[in-house]
């Protein structure tokens, strides 16, 4: 008992985290084209149910845990609990960095946006080959006729969303080109976008943008317009890739 209590003290200790701070008021307006789903029950978790009770996480955790399959490596369970709650773009650029320890995913199918956790999720279909990190894993039901393939994930899309997907729907093999969707200049924390526009090629590219676009992302918008909005979101997907520096984001999950 003494060798359980000193052991849980550490992982308790390993999820400390900052104090969130407040709701920027571009991430506010993403979240209004998002829909809520019907909250799901992931049943037979069993490493969920040997996971001793964690404290609440404030910030971005940067070790991982292993599900007791072995086959991937997850966020804390508290966090996921709050990420999948909600929408975070900006947490969503932090761990998919360079280096980060997340385990990457990549859909096998075009596969329709759903989120088994109750939380908001895009109302679109993903594409094959879309990149996702896998936040939790979903084992098949306890008891029953146990069904080959059965069971499946919760994943972080680019966007800050999350999405359940069945074992078959994700793999874990790189494909020929990682895709990932449009990522929205307006949603992204004043601080982070300090930090992309010390790449030259994403400040020249954002300024011709908003001279093209106006202001307007989305709607009666002009081909270059579109084609502008499409290169800013790849480069931002290139510098975080690159490893390239992000501060906190000002909003974390809560």
């Amino acid at each position: 008992m003494h060798r359980l209590t000193v052991a849980l003290a550490c992982v308790l200790t390993a999820c400390g985290g900052a104090t969130p701070a407040a709701v920027a008021p571009d991430e506010a307006d993403e979240t209004a084209n998002l829909k809520k789903t019907t909250p799901g029950e992931s049943e037979g978790d069993e490493e969920e149910e040997e996971e001793a009770e964690e404290e609440a996480i404030a910030g971005i955790p940067t070790k991982c845990r292993s599900t007791k399959d072995g086959k991937v490596c997850v966020p804390p369970k508290k966090f996921v609990e709050k990420l999948c709650q909600d929408v975070y773009p900006n947490t969503a650029l932090v761990m998919f960095r360079e280096g980060t320890p997340w385990v990457r995913g990549y859909l096998t199918r075009k596969t329709k946006a759903w989120n088994a956790s109750g939380g908001a999720s895009a109302d679109d279909m993903l594409p094959r080959d879309e990149e996702v990190i896998i936040v939790r894993y979903r084992p098949p039901p306890k008891g029953g006729m146990q069904v080959s393939g059965a069971g499946g994930y919760d994943a972080l899309r680019w966007d800050g969303s999350c999405v359940t997907l069945a074992m078959e729907e994700v793999t874990m093999d790189l494909p020929p080109k990682k895709k990932t969707p449009i990522l929205r200049w307006r949603v992204i924390n004043p601080n982070l976008r300090e930090a992309l526009r010390t790449d030259e090629e994403i400040t020249a590219t954002y300024r011709a943008r908003k001279k093209e676009c106006k202001g307007v992302e989305m709607g009666a918008v002009s081909k270059k317009c579109e084609k502008l909005t499409i290169k800013l979101s790849d480069l931002i997907v290139a510098y975080v890739r690159g490893g390239g520096a992000l501060p906190t984001p000002e909003r974390l999950p809560e």
